[in-house]
């Protein structure tokens, strides 16, 4: 089948809008129809030639619709299910799935730097030529081919330019909160940037029950929808954060402390602010060949720092849980959605991601 797609064809360059082929190859490939597409950073950085990817591409790692077709191995699914869109499929059967950690799948790592389908086939083409596939999903589409784990059924209640927010940054923030740090009620929290995955961490703290969340960032149109989200107190640019911090905790210093910014500068600050026997959870990134310097006395007193891509995702059970609380309205979406755009305006939509004026950018395709 036919259809349009956003492709990368040079880092550097807009995306360009074109037709192009896709093919279920496999017994449990699903065709599912995109009905919303959130713009992430992580597409930004591939189209900025950040992040290393073949082209040509197709990008979009943030996404929900419906169910066209399935495979005959497509278990649990069919058409006309609302589904949210996971970029991490895995073998089950690995040295990493066996410890319980889907997101270092050995079939999952070895294909993604490919930018191919778990079988090495791809199901998308252009001119006849094969195409990449971002994150196993190339969702900037109006279809997508992914295998049936990827698609994951939720509430049928449930608006697609609400739920695409839940298969990337919304997951990986308030999976931070409650999956990776284990917030329990009472911990004194901050959180470091407060964009999309930031503002999801908010959220989960105060879905946890933590005393106070302290949110941080240098934009106040931002740290006013932190407040709104669940912070009990904001620190801008202009405030002494580490004194702020430790005054808010008896001197202590922060139970647990998200880093959602992605900036050496946030990287050193999360330790300094954490308590000593703390907890410490980066979200965010940098380059992966670059330096990243700290004074050797804040990771001292048994702070405990870890890493985290995805929120400790476990897609099948988390997805529909987190749609649940939206519709249950503890999970708060509305917000997030700064722009809805037409697949024609994506190019905007970025622009207007890299000069930090959104907090997302939902591209809408119809439900």
């Amino acid at each position: 089948m036919d259809f349009k797609a956003a492709v990368l064809h040079r880092t550097g360059q807009k995306l360009a809008i074109e037709t192009v082929a896709g093919q279920p190859r496999a017994p449990d490939d699903v065709v599912v129809r995109i009905g919303a597409a959130g713009l992430c950073h992580t597409d930004l950085e591939v189209m900025n030639g950040e992040l290393a990817q073949p082209l040509p591409i197709v990008l979009g790692h943030e996404a929900a619709g419906t169910v066209e077709s399935v495979g005959r191995e497509a278990a649990g699914l069919k058409p006309g299910d609302r589904v949210i869109l996971s970029w991490n499929p895995h073998c089950g059967r690995c040295f990493y799935c066996a410890q319980d950690q889907p997101i270092l799948c050995e079939t999952y790592l070895a294909r993604g730097p490919q930018a191919l389908p778990f079988d090495g086939e791809p199901r998308l083409s252009l001119g006849g030529k094969p195409l990449h596939h971002m994150f196993f999903l190339a969702a900037f589409a109006e279809y997508a081919v992914v295998p049936a784990q990827s698609a994951i059924k939720i509430s049928r209640d449930m608006p697609l330019d609400r739920a695409c927010l839940i298969g990337c940054g919304v997951m990986t923030g308030v999976g931070a909160a409650l999956k990776v740090a284990r917030i329990t009620p009472g911990d004194h929290v901050a959180v470091i940037g407060c964009g999309g995955v930031g503002l999801s961490a908010v959220q989960g703290a105060r879905i946890a029950g933590a005393g106070t969340v302290v949110a941080i960032d240098r934009q106040a149109a931002k740290l006013e929808l932190a407040k709104r989200l669940g912070a009990a107190v904001t620190l801008g640019p202009e405030a002494d954060t580490v004194a702020e911090v430790k005054r808010l905790t008896r001197g202590r210093g922060a139970d647990v402390v998200i880093e959602a910014a992605g900036t050496p500068a946030a990287f050193r600050l999360s330790v300094e602010l954490a308590r000593p026997g703390g907890q410490v959870v980066w979200l965010g990134k940098v380059g992966v060949g670059q330096d990243v310097s700290f004074r050797w006395g804040a990771l001292m007193g048994e702070k405990r720092i870890t890493r985290s891509s995805y929120g400790g995702a476990r897609p099948a059970t988390d997805f529909p849980l987190l749609a649940q609380m939206y519709l249950d309205g503890r999970l708060l979406l509305d917000p997030y959605v700064s722009r809805r755009i037409s697949l024609d305006q994506i190019n905007d939509g970025f622009a207007a991601l890299k000069r930090g004026e959104v907090i997302r950018t939902v591209v809408t395709f119809g439900e």
